[in-house]
């Protein structure tokens, strides 16, 4: 048994208790969630976040019942802009860890959505455990379409389901039209193949990072803005260079390994000069604005150089190994270079390492450690 005041916290990121109900959030006690709850699933039975509220009621009376010291809340963002959502959860949580004096607190949600605020909640206060609550549904034929019907209903998920589907669909009648259904089947399948590798392997946030650093730079009148936009002409540049690389050696006997090591010859050159070009309008940014991380910063480049020379010289192995016509390289050559790469990219690697030393030696560029945390989480302000 916990010593602690434990707050019960059900979050509403989204704000259906206010756009829906008109309840005014924070909501502290277990009456008042209860009639939160009432309200909201009178005006929509449907909302998951009713579902939420009475688990965290459940889970208020059975802590309580069980002679814990527990208190309960509602929170809840904004419907029109999350950003300005999530502050306003995370002031509302600090002034109810402040008057109900709670040690830790148990998060109930209804979903993955809610909990991308949970690091916001974990900033003011210790979460003991996450309670995710998933309503259950008819286990036959309309019972699924009910959920599929609701998910297309939903913005959020409509985008990533139907966007895909439609751009499959259009690519393919645009190379029905264009007479050749085959290279429409090869491009409708390609391009899913990208995106479901973007969406499994979560490159669609660091796309959605790199527009939106595009976009604060241009806004705040940085250098980077300028490098950032070389380095994504440089990388489009570099993937039509890869494809050509691809097509001029291409061999249909050749395995997969020599087919990516084919563009990865023709691409690497000019992605990497991408990458030197983008944090070189990061690091004066830096310089400038955020000295004490320039150490931590200066050494990337560098190393994500060392990789591309590594990948440079395994790519030239294995074309030559592959035996592919008109190759210029070809046996033992192939070898010593990729040994020669291999050396090179080890000393780039510890140049990385020496300036990133060198610089974190000089008082303005130092890097700063790491403030004590605040005794407490009552604090003013």
């Amino acid at each position: 048994m916990s010593s602690e005041r434990t707050l019960i916290l059900c979050v509403d990121r989204d704000d259906d208790i206010g756009f829906k109900a008109g309840v005014q959030s924070p909501v502290v006690g277990r009456e008042a969630c209860l009639d939160t709850a009432n309200r909201l699933g009178l005006v929509d039975p449907e909302d998951s976040d009713v579902n939420a509220i009475f688990q965290a009621i459940k889970t208020y009376d059975a802590l309580k019942a069980r002679g814990e010291d527990v208190c309960i809340a509602v929170l809840a963002g904004n419907h029109y802009d999350l950003i300005n959502g999530d502050r306003k959860i995370a002031e509302e949580l600090r002034k109810v860890v402040w008057d109900l004096e709670a040690g830790e607190c148990i998060l109930v949600t209804d979903g993955a959505e809610d909990e991308y605020i949970l690091p916001v909640i974990q900033s003011k206060i210790s979460v003991a455990s996450v309670q995710r609550v998933i309503v259950k549904q008819m286990p036959n034929l309309e019972g699924t379409y009910y959920i599929i019907k609701k998910i297309l209903e939903d913005p959020k998920y409509a985008r990533s389901i139907l966007i895909p589907i439609g751009l499959a669909m259009l690519l393919y009648a645009i190379g029905s039209l264009l007479g050749n259904p085959q290279l429409a089947i090869f491009i409708v399948v390609g391009v899913l193949g990208i995106y479901l590798l973007f969406k499994g392997l979560g490159l669609d946030e660091y796309l959605n990072y790199t527009f939106r650093a595009l976009q604060e730079s241009f806004v705040g009148g940085r250098f980077s803005f300028f490098c950032y936009i070389g380095a994504i002409f440089l990388s489009i540049l570099g993937i039509i260079m890869g494809l050509a690389s691809f097509l001029e050696w291409y061999t249909p006997d050749a395995g997969i390994f020599f087919q990516i090591s084919s563009f990865i010859f023709g691409a690497i050159g000019y992605l990497t000069f991408a990458v030197i070009v983008a944090f070189t309008g990061k690091i004066i940014d830096v310089s400038q604005n955020d000295p004490h991380i320039l150490a931590r910063i200066v050494v990337i480049p560098f190393y994500l150089t060392a990789l591309a020379v590594i990948a440079y010289g395994a790519s030239v192995y294995v074309i030559s190994l592959g035996g592919t016509y008109d190759f210029p390289i070809a046996g033992l050559d192939g070898v010593r270079i990729l040994m020669l790469t291999t050396g090179i990219a080890l000393v780039i690697a510890f140049l990385g390492m020496y300036v990133q030393k060198a610089i974190g030696k000089m008082e303005k560029y130092a890097i700063q450690p790491k403030s004590e945390k605040k005794k407490g989480l009552r604090t003013k302000g």
